[in-house]
């Protein structure tokens, strides 16, 4: 007999892997104000050589004030350029073995659609016995970049593929204007690598981040696709952010 009183079930100890932009924003928002999931750390990976975080081209300096917003502990691996696939399992397994040895359970995440990533990601993560989260898992990406906006989250495009934009396009924030004027074959949250993002101001901050507008470059990279007529390079705009 309980009285009355109903058992007060155990939140899920989950940690975020944090890439700095809209939908990790978002994301990390829902499962703060879950009932399930204790988000007790982020964590996010960025390149030994030039001090950024992946595809965004953001400056560390730039993420740790961010997450110092959010006020949350953060953990960081540097990815070296040179570093295999197999060896970059090989090390993402083993930080995953310490953060379940640190009592972690789940490890969650801001994809939405992307099913091969999404295999990938559960698959190395059950040899750890960790279960993979994906708050927004095949939602409309219309609908969850509005849902974005409508909570006063604030964005600003960072990196954009030359295939679809031209320098212009990077250093915008993100608003519904802008996304109602995306080219067709473009979705709105970027979802297929179109675009990437910087978030700074939101519901998880405790305070705005401030920057300036630095330098715009395009960089190009190896085209990732096996496909024989994919020979070209795939080229991407960036604006350098700088911290204030």
């Amino acid at each position: 007999m309980n009285h009355g009183r109903e058992k007060i079930k155990e939140m899920l100890k989950t940690y975020f892997n944090w890439s700095s932009g809209k939908d990790s924003s978002l994301a990390l928002y829902q499962l703060l104000n879950s009932n399930e999931y204790s988000v007790e750390k982020l964590l996010t990976t960025i390149s030994f050589e030039e001090q950024r975080v992946g595809m965004h081209g953001l400056r560390k300096e730039l993420l740790e004030k961010q997450v110092q917003s959010i006020g949350l502990p953060h953990q960081i691996i540097e990815l070296k350029s040179s570093l295999s696939h197999e060896n970059y399992n090989k090390l993402m397994a083993k930080t995953n073995e310490e953060l379940k040895n640190q009592g972690f359970t789940h490890a969650a995440f801001g994809d939405i659609f992307l099913e091969d990533l999404k295999n990938y990601r559960e698959a190395q993560l059950k040899l750890m016995h960790i279960e993979a989260v994906f708050p927004l898992w095949q939602r409309n990406t219309k609908e969850v970049i509005h849902e974005f906006i409508d909570l006063g989250f604030r964005t600003v495009i960072v990196a954009a593929s030359k295939q679809y934009f031209d320098k212009s396009f990077v250093g915008q924030e993100l608003t519904k204007d802008l996304i109602d004027n995306l080219p067709s074959d473009v979705d709105p949250c970027g979802e297929n690598g179109e675009f990437h993002t910087f978030t700074f101001e939101g519901p998880i901050f405790k305070e705005k981040i401030d920057f300036k507008e630095g330098e715009k470059v395009l960089k190009t990279y190896p085209n990732p696709s096996r496909n024989k007529d994919s020979k070209s390079d795939v080229g991407f705009w960036f604006c350098d952010l700088i911290p204030i």
